[in-house]
């Protein structure tokens, strides 16, 4: 099993990830996409656990920015074709390292940051190449809590899983879905 004690960022790519891919385009040209509410807990509860939470994408959606900042991302790259080059800023402005890294991709172009993350992570509907070069392949698919059931494994290695929910249930941690 891999140390998942260590992992301090999670990053994300959108399109396949934290939705199922499809791209609803009205005549108006606005973008539509859906977001899972289970992985907003899961987002919800490793930004309270300290983890640190990143979305690096190739497409730009205001979809995307209005979800970013409901659910207190740190950090938001929207149009990025380099995303490893965005990855280094990131983790130099945070002092890490790459094994204290999970990236939860699903395509080719999430290959180079897949390859140097410490915890490279796919959803299940993601292309053949890209699992063959994970850690973990989730059950579940994009937009359908993938994210939720990768950041769950996380934390269930790094804290007390049953504490995070008896704060929560009390009232003591107040999260976003």
């Amino acid at each position: 099993m891999d140390n998942l004690t260590k992992i301090k960022l999670i990053v994300l790519d959108v399109d396949g990830v934290l939705t199922d891919g499809k791209l609803f385009i009205g005549s108006d040209g606005e973008e539509y996409k859906g977001f899972n509410t289970q992985d907003g807990m899961g987002i919800s509860f490793a930004r309270y656990t300290g983890i640190k939470t990143a979305i690096i994408t190739g497409r730009k959606s205001e979809a995307v920015a209005k979800r970013a900042k409901e659910l207190k991302i740190d950090y938001l790259f929207q149009g990025i074709h380099e995303k490893l080059d965005v990855l280094e800023e990131i983790k130099k402005e945070l002092g890490l390292k790459y094994e204290e890294i999970c990236y939860i991709g699903d395509d080719i172009n999430d290959l180079p940051i897949l390859q140097v993350v410490g915890y490279p992570c796919a959803p299940n509907n993601a292309v053949e190449i890209v699992k063959k070069a994970c850690k973990k392949v989730a059950k579940k698919n994009g937009g359908a809590g993938a994210v939720r059931e990768l950041i769950d494994e996380i934390l269930t290695n790094q804290e007390n899983y049953d504490e995070i929910l008896i704060d929560f249930l009390s009232g003591n941690v107040k999260v976003v879905q």
